[in-house]
């Protein structure tokens, strides 16, 4: 009898251990697991997959903030989502649903996660982190040439777009490289998904494989990859308008949203937010130095 009501009594705790990491959780519920635990995706310097990165230290920071510990949660930008809910996002056009019921694994998501009507049916989002613009990118040796650009943006995206033509596009579906959140699932264009990988960073790579005659990159991984694939690529174009990039809650979760935006005003305040971007982003304020000037 008293093993058996030893395994029934570890059991009982198993079950609401599993429950209790599979609900999303506010503030008051963060802080008294004494954790807070960051869902991140290896992309562009955001996090970096050595243990650091911009939204690495942006968390950690936080989590000092709320006074409880920090734990880093790997994720891909095809699964983040049901990673934060624990419900998969169904989009049928410009509907969004949520279906299934899978673990929660974390409680807030930072990765240079832009923001999207789609996601906003979802998330709670942050004020804005960062800044970013999606981009047409084609090899160096491709006879395209780079747009001359003007100062009406709409004007040259419309540009942008027409270079496309018959070419192949690489594109990444559920990211901020979707071509529908760009109007480029209309229009006859030669869409080539890449599905080898979940990861953003590749698409560069795959291009330079000849996978496709181009591809869509943003802003923070254009200047990353121009660096390190230098003479490779050019970049031809806005795809987009600006955009804005930020924290990612669940809809449950406003205090811990709040506290988050508090947290981000007073870095702002003191100079350690600037001293992240230009750890990890040198040159990105002379593209955004709208951004960069506010005080968000």
């Amino acid at each position: 009898m008293t093993i058996f009501v030893l395994k029934l009594v570890r059991a009982i705790a198993l079950a609401m251990a599993f429950c209790t990491s599979a609900m999303a959780a506010d503030l008051p519920e963060i802080r008294a697991r004494g954790e807070l635990r960051h869902l991140g995706i290896k992309y562009a310097n955001f996090v970096t997959g050595a243990g650091d990165g911009f939204d690495v230290e942006l968390m950690q920071g936080f989590a000092r903030h709320l006074g409880v510990s920090y734990q880093l949660v790997y994720s891909d930008f095809y699964t983040v989502i049901r990673d934060l809910l624990g419900k998969d996002v169904v989009r049928k056009g410009s509907e969004v649903s949520l279906a299934g019921n899978y673990p929660i694994r974390g409680d807030v998501i930072a990765t240079g996660f832009t923001i999207l009507p789609w996601r906003e049916a979802v998330l709670l989002y942050s004020d804005p982190t960062f800044p970013s613009q999606v981009l047409l990118v084609a090899p160096a040796q491709s006879p395209l040439q780079p747009i001359k650009g003007s100062k009406d943006l709409l004007a040259d995206i419309r540009e942008t777009k027409a270079l496309i033509g018959k070419k192949s596009l690489l594109i990444m579906e559920r990211t901020c490289l979707d071509p529908g959140n760009y109007g480029l699932k209309t229009g006859g264009f030669d869409l080539k998904a890449y599905t080898k990988s979940t990861n953003l960073n590749e698409m560069v790579p795959a291009l330079l494989n000849r996978e496709a005659e181009l591809t869509l990159l943003d802003v923070p991984d254009a200047i990353l990859d121009l660096k390190k694939w230098a003479g490779q690529i050019k970049i031809l174009g806005p795809i987009s308008e600006h955009q804005d990039l930020a924290t990612a809650f669940p809809k449950d979760a406003p205090m811990l949203r709040e506290a988050f935006n508090t947290y981000l005003r007073q870095i702002k305040a003191n100079g350690t937010y600037d001293k992240l971007v230009d750890k990890y982003y040198p040159g990105i304020r002379r593209y955004f130095p709208g951004f960069f000037a506010e005080k968000h």
